[in-house]
């Protein structure tokens, strides 16, 4: 299991709008420079947050991109699945059928179990993690997050 670029890059842009006010507007080419990413990656990241309605952009010289809401209000396993989906899913399966088209173990499968229970222990500890966990420093985040295991 990986985390992707993608999703360790869009939670580094939303932590970075918050931790600039979250109300105050940042731009593409700021977002860029900041986080060392290109304005091309960064735009389609933005876009990808605003379309799931993390963010919200305004146009024009002095646009850029706010939370839509407080960042206690941004749970970090919405974002992550906007992102880029759950580590398992029940379409999973159907990516692993084998030469016969269909999965010999269908009916009967400890592997899924293993993924189903690790994706459910994954939902459990993500569920109860806001932006807000994140703001804080390192030390201060480790502290909360481990209250939630």
């Amino acid at each position: 299991m990986k985390i992707s670029s993608q999703e360790e890059y869009g939670i580094r842009i939303l932590l970075r709008i918050a931790r600039n006010g979250g109300t105050m507007n940042m731009s593409i080419p700021v977002l860029s420079q900041l986080e060392g990413l290109s304005p091309a990656y960064v735009g389609k990241l933005t876009g990808l947050l605003r379309k799931a309605g993390f963010i919200n952009s305004n146009p024009g010289n002095v646009g850029g991109y706010i939370l839509s809401r407080p960042a206690s209000e941004i749970n970090i396993n919405q974002v992550l699945k906007s992102l880029g989906g759950s580590l398992y899913n029940a379409k999973f399966c159907k990516g692993f059928t084998g030469a016969n088209g269909s999965c010999v173990n269908a009916m009967d499968c400890s592997i899924r179990s293993l993924w189903r229970t690790i994706q459910t222990a994954v939902d459990k500890v993500l569920n109860q993690v806001s932006l807000e966990d994140l703001i804080k420093g390192e030390k201060e985040s480790v502290k909360t997050l481990m209250s939630y295991l």
